[in-house]
């Protein structure tokens, strides 16, 4: 028997069980940009996605659709602003930024259903999805580290 695996290994993997509930576990809490463009392209998509960000950032630019409601501002404003029959999906700047976490705390704090969206902002725009601004909608290019060049799935 080896004493010493190497790194992966140090640590065995959970059961197939654990594995199972930990990884769904963790998509009750998040979800992707990819998923949110597609269920975007809906008529409705079950959901009202929120920017979380400060003024200058949301006019810098912003998902096409989104809620502008800046995370110290949730408390106050999300009974106004959002269904709070409605799940939440917020985002902020990007996978460096907590602040989507902070807001999906806010938002569940006062008794919403809410996911984070993975890679926030930055990653929207990473994979050349739509980037809405005061001028119009544009759309980038994707960045090939991130999304495949040809269109914006990776067809997982």
């Amino acid at each position: 028997m080896e004493t010493n695996p190497n790194a992966v290994l140090r640590v065995p993997p959970a059961s197939p069980a654990d594995a199972l509930a930990y990884f769904t576990g963790l998509m009750t809490y998040s979800t992707d940009v990819s998923d949110v463009h597609a269920a975007a392209e809906d008529e409705d998509p079950g959901f009202t996605l929120v920017d979380t960000r400060g003024d200058a950032a949301w006019f810098q630019g912003r998902i096409p659709g989104a809620v502008h409601l800046p995370t110290d501002d949730i408390a106050a404003r999300a009974d106004g602003l959002i269904d709070p029959a409605r799940p939440v999906v917020v985002y902020c700047w990007g996978p460096g930024c907590n602040g989507a976490y902070r807001a999906a705390a806010a938002f569940a704090a006062i008794g919403y259903q809410v996911k984070y969206m993975m890679g926030g902002f930055e990653y929207w725009v990473r994979e050349g999805l739509p980037v809405a601004t005061d001028a119009g909608v544009e759309r980038g290019r994707p960045d090939p580290l991130t999304a495949p060049s040809s269109g914006v799935a990776c067809d997982c």
